[in-house]
């Protein structure tokens, strides 16, 4: 066990607030990007040479205006589920680095100076890279997809790490480390949307690779001080024979719970596809389809985002309050993904009325409270899916199988953003009342299959489905974690 550097605050480890710091700043820079990204896309078109002739559209038909519009944000969507797919993907990769290489605190200062840079790329001015444009965008893409497999993996780890096995202090500690991310996105939504819509998409990067500039040095001014030798050297353990036979078959029971991680990661991608529309078709109906004027000022797009971690740190004290007060008629985790899907399916139903309000007028704008609702009801089902996720995979896994099975855990929750890209394409091919209905349709469909199949997966889990938290901190950091099974974080809380 590493021991950190003494000191406490608020009877925690002063490494939390350190962490907790390096967090937030890094998803103020993540996010306040993914606020604005398909939106700079579409607004810069130009500068990336796609023009008509681009997509191949005939500049004379007379509905070739419209036809670009959606080519553009078909476009936007395309690259953005992408960029979003290899998020979630790369920290397999660099998760193992720092394990067996360079250990997580070098991997996190890495990491956050890759992403800077990427930030700093896209935020570099066009003027100043006449003929680069398209080559600046896609080093700005990669720096932060390899800089993100180095840094999200690694810092949460960190936490656990904080704290002796055993210590009652660590649920509340990834509370108020979660509490962060929250935070953090909110402020990337309000400082990067608000000067990259109101003054320049460019300078928004700026101020993101700016957030992220401010983690790494708070990270490498203070960790030596606050986290000791925490993260210094790679934490790869050799599993003895005894643990693992790699040779050995499968049991029964070990191959039910395999189908269990399946089946469920099947699901996320459902989920996931619908609930991500956030940053693409979400994000663009509420620029260019909803009025967002109060008072003579307009609102920017990015910030209804901010509507999702605001209201996971409203509602997460409810829900872990909920799900303690219902004793034994607590519904088992399947069932909560299940409830999942009907919030998600509701938010689209929320979608399904801004979308009837317009109607096919494009002089129409929807009223901005669809959007608020469908944010919010996409929130109730993210924290209604929080017993689901990698915590889940590192109960139910085989030990010789747990890296494996994490991976495909990443990989299908990537394959749920790529997924959320195509979908948001119909949007502007069969419009947005189809398309919202659709998903709504499609995630009643899913929560009516899972809740159906639950008690069989339950018991196909083989008693792992039992070990929730009895007391109120516990079942908060336990709803608060849905922020880490979003974010695609590993949590050693056990070791």
């Amino acid at each position: 066990m590493n021991k950190p550097a003494t000191g406490t605050m608020l009877g925690h480890p002063k490494g939390l607030f350190l962490l907790f710091g390096t967090e937030m700043w890094e998803r103020m820079s993540y996010y306040g990007m993914r606020g604005i990204f398909v939106l700079y896309l579409v607004a810069f078109a130009s500068n990336f040479g796609w023009d008509m002739s681009y997509f191949g559209i005939d500049p004379t038909s007379p509905t070739a205006a419209d036809d670009y519009s959606k080519a553009l944000q078909s476009n936007a969507l395309g690259i953005l589920g992408t960029y979003a797919m290899l998020v979630y993907i790369t920290p397999v990769i660099g998760g193992w680095v720092a394990d067996n290489y360079w250990g997580q605190r070098k991997s996190i200062i890495v990491g956050g100076v890759l992403m800077m840079l990427g930030q700093f790329a896209l935020g570099t001015p066009h003027d100043m890279i006449k003929g680069l444009e398209v080559t600046f965008l896609w080093l700005g893409l990669g720096l932060m997809i390899v800089g993100n497999g180095f840094f999200k993996p690694n810092i949460s780890t960190m936490v656990g790490d904080l704290y002796e096995d055993g210590d009652k202090r660590r649920d509340a500690a990834f509370t108020i480390f979660y509490m962060g991310i929250n935070l953090g996105s909110i402020l990337g939504y309000m400082v990067v949307g608000t000067i990259g819509e109101k003054v320049d998409y460019q300078y928004g990067f700026l101020a993101a690779g700016v957030g992220m500039l401010a983690g790494v040095i708070l990270q490498l001014a203070m960790s030596n001080k606050y986290l000791g030798d925490i993260g210094v050297e790679p934490s790869a353990k050799q599993q003895s024979g005894d643990e693992i036979a790699s040779n050995k078959p499968l049991t029964p029971e070990e191959r039910d719970r395999v189908k269990v991680i399946l089946i469920m990661s099947f699901f996320t991608i459902v989920f996931w596809a619908g609930f991500e529309q956030a940053a693409g078709s979400m994000n663009l109906f509420a620029k260019y389809k909803t009025d967002l004027v109060f008072f003579g000022w307009e609102m920017p797009a990015s910030w209804l985002q901010s509507v999702n971690p605001l209201f996971i740190i409203i509602m997460a004290p409810m829900f872990a309050a909920l799900w303690l007060r219902m004793g034994e008629a607590e519904p088992n985790s399947p069932k909560k993904f299940a409830l999942g899907m009907f919030f998600l399916g509701l938010g689209f139903v929320s979608m399904v009325g801004a979308a009837l309000q317009i109607g096919d007028d494009p002089n129409l704008k929807a009223h901005v409270i669809w959007l608020v609702m469908a944010y919010i009801f996409h929130t109730m089902g993210e924290l209604c899916l929080s017993p689901i996720g990698l915590s889940m995979v590192s109960k139910l896994a085989p030990l010789k199988y747990s890296s494996l099975l994490m991976g495909v855990w990443f990989l299908f929750s990537g394959l749920g953003n790529k997924a959320a890209a195509e979908i948001g394409k119909l949007v502007g091919e069969a419009g947005p009342l189809s398309t919202f209905g659709g998903v709504a349709i499609m995630a009643f469909i899913a929560g009516i299959i899972l809740w159906l199949m639950s008690d069989k997966l339950v018991d196909w889990m083989h008693g792992a489905e039992d070990s929730h938290p009895q007391d109120l901190d516990g079942r908060l950091e336990e709803e608060m974690a849905v922020t880490g099974t979003h974010e695609g974080m590993q949590e050693e809380r056990t070791k």
